[in-house]
């Protein structure tokens, strides 16, 4: 089992390295562009070329069944559920194959909304109680994964 972060606008970084070191996983930070990231002997960096998706493909081809993905991107977190990885969200939302169907679905209303001046496409603020969402869902997420859930 392994992390990999979706780092290019990741608000946890540090949160999931926390959980990452607990458990001795190494976490995969990917990115477009170099990123200040903690040493830590668990910690590898990926910068891979600009260019839409790069990094999703990135992480898509390295992941393998049980492996973690944090990402908001909710297409990457489709692709990583098929491949058998779990996907959790940067506010602690874990992404189940029961929850993405629904996910998509809203993201594409959502997308349409913007797209016709009928939404201006707020997004809420990124809180203290997110990160302590995020924290309890990856370690639920990396105990499953453990347990063989």
């Amino acid at each position: 089992m392994q992390i990999y972060i979706d780092a290019d606008a990741c608000p946890v970084k540090d949160e999931a390295l926390k959980v990452a070191a607990r458990h001795g996983l190494v976490i995969h930070f990917v990115s477009n562009a170099w990123m200040r990231l903690p040493e830590h002997p668990l910690v590898r960096r990926a910068i891979v070329t600009e260019g839409p998706d790069v990094a999703d493909d990135w992480i898509v081809a390295a992941i393998e069944a049980g492996d973690i993905v944090v990402t908001q991107d909710i297409p990457l977190a489709s692709r990583c559920l098929k491949k058998g990885a779990k996907a959790v969200g940067n506010t602690g939302k874990p992404f189940t194959d029961a929850s993405i169907g629904m996910a998509l679905a809203m993201r594409e209303l959502s997308q349409h909304l913007r797209e016709t001046g009928e939404s201006k496409g707020f997004n809420a603020a990124f809180t203290r109680q997110d990160r302590s969402r995020f924290l309890e869902a990856m370690e639920q997420t990396v105990q499953a994964v453990k347990r063989g859930l």
